[in-house]
């Protein structure tokens, strides 16, 4: 049972008046706003304001009265918008005549497809098709072998059912959108299957739906399509997929709904003694306690290390401070260093790439103070990048499993554990909490030559402390937690579901760049 509101307009409002204002879709026709933003809309045009900011409303459109369009303020896409006043008076509930409802397309027969107009029909057809059940509950009680579903009036005058439809038992929530090349489709649930036939919104006669109790197989020529949330990689609520597959089976497309399937997150279950050594690696495990500072490095010998002077300076801008070279940095008077003028400039000796020496002592300043740097244009880097990342440890070991498009190796499996801890200064917020959510974490390499060979990067990177480091969640949004640091690990072991398995055949050279942007290349292996 859930409450309900009745809306009162007034005569004066743009309902009470007949006035509705319109947006152009993809297809060319004209689709109504929600009457909420109607009078908004109104309201704003008869104040003769110049325009119309919704995202207060929700919506991130911008309504120009003078040049009659809305646009997306993400996009910068505009559309047309009109206002009508030739509409029954007053607007009250009910269906609109054919030549006023929902567009379906200009004389095309085909549904529009903007994300504007899709949530318009999804919204009503879900609409109808709950009147429709609550309508049959009190004709015929909770157990009906049929019913008469009234007829929607969401797509200019079709029907989503024929008059006659039997309706199964039960709850459904066992639920899989799919689409494909077939002459019809199935709607797959728990206790009941539907087989929907192909059918246009403005072909005359009806879509008929037969409902049985027995579950039917998946017809031939129709691949499962698993639905997925449009924010995220997990399936959609099943009453959100029912409605997909109301809406696939009454534009005429086959649709198959099944279970989305579940990512395999780790091998089968392992005993002590099928845990093996990772060949031509000696050690199992690796501890960080402390940070590895160079001793006895000053700002000024670090810089002057990996520099060299320029005698005659150019007349470009120093990128750091934004000052011209042949001009004092623009740290002069913050930084105060009596071996290095404000006016001196400096050449890294790689890249080449110029700046004021006191504007590369105050960056170095303002990082890790590692005894590195890295030059800010290219970011190649100079000495030995280290981390932030918090004390932990990681274990690697061969598994006799094999990982998908690797079936005939078995795999390395790699195990990092941090727990939570205090901030340091050399994080975000010293003396503060910082959490660590999902470890132990487990990653996969298949164990062949470069997959070994990329273990020993990844144990490099380690030892530096650049796998992980202290910042906000991208995923949860959370702040002070331990997260990864663009270095990208599989942590799917059977599936790719979430983009984080395999197969993937150009993921070991990738990680290879990732770990070669940090300092971390293969001359850094030892023999």
């Amino acid at each position: 049972m859930r409450p309900v509101q009745r809306n009162f307009y007034d005569p004066s409002s743009s309902p009470g008046k007949g006035i509705v204002w319109e947006w152009e879709n993809d297809c060319g026709s004209w689709t109504p706003y929600d009457m909420e933003l109607c009078v908004s809309i109104q309201n704003a045009y008869e104040k003769q304001h110049p325009w119309l900011d919704l995202s207060s409303l929700g919506f991130c459109y911008l309504v120009d009265f003078d040049g009659m369009s809305q646009t997306n303020r993400q996009s910068q896409r505009k559309r047309r918008i009109r206002r009508r006043m030739d509409l029954a008076y007053p607007l009250i509930a009910g269906s609109i005549p054919k030549s006023q409802s929902w567009p379906v397309g200009t004389n095309s027969g085909t549904p529009c497809t903007c994300q504007q107009c899709m949530l318009v029909h999804s919204t009503r057809a879900a609409s109808n098709a709950i009147l429709a059940l609550q309508q049959r509950r009190r004709l015929y009680g909770t157990d009906p072998t049929s019913a008469v579903v009234r007829q929607s009036n969401t797509f200019a005058g079709s029907s989503l059912w024929s008059p006659t439809t039997a309706v199964a038992r039960g709850h459904h929530n066992n639920i899989k959108v799919g689409g494909g090349g077939g002459g019809g489709g199935k709607m797959e649930m728990n206790g009941g299957s539907f087989s929907c036939v192909p059918n246009n919104l403005n072909r005359p006669g009806t879509q008929r739906i037969t409902v049985t109790t027995s579950r039917g197989s998946i017809p031939p020529g129709v691949p499962a399509l698993p639905v997925k949330n449009l924010t995220g990689p997990g399936p959609v609520h099943p009453a959100l997929a029912g409605m997909t597959g109301i809406l696939l089976c009454a534009a005429g497309l086959p649709v198959c709904l099944t279970r989305a399937p579940k990512p395999v997150l780790h091998p089968p279950a392992l005993n002590k003694s099928d845990i093996k050594p990772v060949p031509g690696i000696n050690s199992i495990r690796r501890k960080t306690k402390k940070k590895h500072l160079r001793k006895g490095k000053s700002p000024e010998d670090v810089v002057r290390r990996y520099t060299e002077k320029v005698r005659t300076a150019p007349d470009e801008d120093c990128t750091i401070c934004m000052e011209r070279l042949n001009t004092a940095s623009g740290y002069e008077g913050v930084l105060n260093y009596k071996a290095i003028k404000p006016e001196l400039v400096g050449k890294l000796g790689k890249c080449g790439h110029m700046y004021h020496l006191l504007c590369l002592v105050a960056m170095y300043n303002n990082g890790n103070k590692d005894g590195s740097l890295q030059c800010p244009t290219c970011k190649a880097i100079y000495g030995e990048k280290t981390g932030t990342q918090p004390p932990g440890k990681m274990e690697y070991h061969v598994i006799p499993h094999s990982l998908p498009g690797h079936s005939d190796i078995k795999t390395i499996r790699i195990v990092y554990d941090i727990p939570a801890g205090i901030q340091t200064t050399e994080h975000p917020n010293p003396g503060k909490k910082y959490s660590a959510r999902g470890f132990p974490r487990h990653c996969y390499l298949p164990d062949n030559e470069k997959g070994r060979k990329v273990l020993k990067l990844l144990i490099v990177a380690w030892d530096r402390r650049l796998i992980f480091t202290i910042g906000t969640s991208s995923t949860t949004g959370e702040s002070d937690t331990v997260v990864w640091n663009e270095i990208h690990h599989k942590t799917e072991f059977g599936t790719n579901l979430t983009g984080h398995g395999y197969p993937d055949p150009n993921y070991l050279d990738n990680v290879m760049r990732e770990l070669s942007a940090q300092g971390v290349g293969e001359d850094n292996l030892k023999d």
